[in-house]
């Protein structure tokens, strides 16, 4: 359980008309329909947990509000660019950098999304190295899926603090979720993949941000280091998205094909990615 509640504009506003009808109770998700609640309701304000909480003066739209200790505050943060949680109608939450979604929502639960391409790499009983962690979604489903290690990387340490918030991430410091095999670094991972060993990773998951954003993360050298890590006949999933393809006809699932062949890997197209096996002796 977490610390406080999490408040969305359409759960707000369930209160505030449950409320107006004379409702004394009300029926709710406050984390982000992980699981429902009970609330009671007063005009100037709603008990849970034994605590009372104010209604908001303005609840937003694409806003996730927690509860400070003294007040509802967006979940959000800026220290280099603004990093956001955004809900979204399937519960689990995205987030945004500067205004950029960084998982896919329009038609399916970045949920359900991460679970599908976890599945491409089979997790169980491997070591699995997973190099762009975001909120942790690919993590919990390795985690699920039996993975005997997952080493997490994650740049920013301002949506290492999101997850903190987030309950659907596997480091939720509240979850019930056993964490013991994920290993979490706020690091760049480009530049700790030459202290580790060749050959040490079963699989690997790679969700960079965009290519306009982290170039360094598509380019040869890069993939060269994830085939000496990667074990052979060890899986990658690469997701790629197609950002820009229709206006500037630049085909990036193509390319990444190219540099992970001359890295030693078998590629093909997968979904909104890039499926590789890691066949070469390098």
């Amino acid at each position: 359980m977490s610390a406080g509640p999490l408040l969305t504009l359409p759960v707000h506003q369930a209160l505030v008309t449950a409320r107006d009808a004379g409702s004394v109770t009300a029926e709710c998700s406050l984390d982000l329909d992980r699981t429902p609640t009970a609330v009671d309701l007063r005009d100037d304000g709603w008990i849970w947990n034994g605590r009372r909480f104010p209604y908001l003066r303005a609840c937003k739209d694409r806003t996730i509000y927690y509860w400070t200790g003294n007040s509802f505050q967006p979940l959000a943060r800026y220290t280099t660019s603004l990093v956001k949680l955004v809900p979204t109608p399937w519960g689990a939450p995205t987030f945004e950098i500067d205004g950029i979604k960084m998982l896919p929502t329009l038609r399916v639960s970045p949920w359900d999304d991460a679970e599908t391409k976890v599945g491409l790499i089979a997790p169980r009983g491997k070591r699995i190295l997973d190099t762009c962690g975001g909120l942790g979604y690919f993590a919990a489903f390795c985690l699920r899926g039996e993975a005997a290690q997952v080493h997490s990387y994650e740049i920013n340490p301002d949506v290492i603090w999101l997850r903190t918030l987030n309950p659907w991430s596997p480091d939720y410091r509240w979850s019930a979720t056993p964490v013991d095999a994920l290993t979490l670094a706020c690091a760049d991972v480009t530049e700790r993949m030459a202290s580790m060993p060749s050959a040490s990773f079963d699989a690997i998951l790679h969700d960079p941000p965009r290519f306009g954003i982290a170039g360094n993360l598509y380019s040869q050298a890069f993939y060269h280091q994830l085939g000496r890590v990667l074990k052979r006949r060890g899986r990658l999933f690469h997701y790629t998205g197609s950002p820009n393809r229709r206006s500037s006809g630049r085909d990036l699932a193509s390319e990444v094909m190219v540099r992970l062949r001359r890295a030693g890997f078998t590629a093909e197209l997968e979904g909104d990615g890039v499926l590789a096996v890691k066949t070469g002796a390098r």
